[in-house]
């Protein structure tokens, strides 16, 4: 199962939850509204949704879904000035939150801090709404394997924005 996720420094899954059940998802892929993993994953289990944007961040199209990886001493022609990834910023029902976490968790093969089978990492961002205040939220990046593959040899999206990117094909 696969929905759109990076190489990850820091606080990763464990850290930082909220007192309401956790810390909001940054979701940029096919877990955005209008695609084919928000009504699966998404539906009857949030309390809000808005947008949102990532700084820092590269968008990379995988195989049918998008990789985000930190911006950090990346060099990607084409990208956009500092680097942003548009998304939303999805917040759980707090009585739905563990029962998400673990099942976004799974859609995103993310076992464990550290696991190499892992096909991306949980880690906890500051993303920007749309009126650009920040908020603190998990966000799924290609794991450090994947994440390297990606720079060396991966497709930029270079607005940094998958829905569009998806609707220009």
């Amino acid at each position: 199962m696969r929905a759109g996720a990076g190489a990850g420094v820091g606080a990763e899954a464990g850290a930082e939850d909220g007192p309401e059940g956790g810390l909001p998802f940054f979701v940029y892929g096919t877990l955005r509204p209008g695609e084919h993993n928000h009504d699966l994953f998404l539906r009857g289990r949030v309390a809000a949704e808005e947008p949102a944007r990532l700084a820092g961040a590269l968008l990379y199209d995988g195989p049918g879904y998008p990789y985000a990886i930190e911006a950090a001493g990346t060099a990607a022609p084409g990208a956009v000035a500092s680097g942003a990834v548009m998304g939303e910023l999805v917040t759980a029902k707090p009585e739905e939150y563990g029962e998400l976490l673990a099942v976004l968790d799974e859609l995103e093969e993310y076992g464990a801090p550290g696991d190499p089978r892992n096909l991306y990492v949980r880690v906890a961002r500051d993303v920007l709404r749309a009126d650009g205040t920040p908020a603190r939220a998990w966000v799924y990046f290609a794991a450090p394997r994947v994440a390297r593959a990606l720079r060396a040899r991966g497709r930029l999206i270079a607005d940094g924005d998958w829905l569009a990117h998806i609707r220009s094909r």
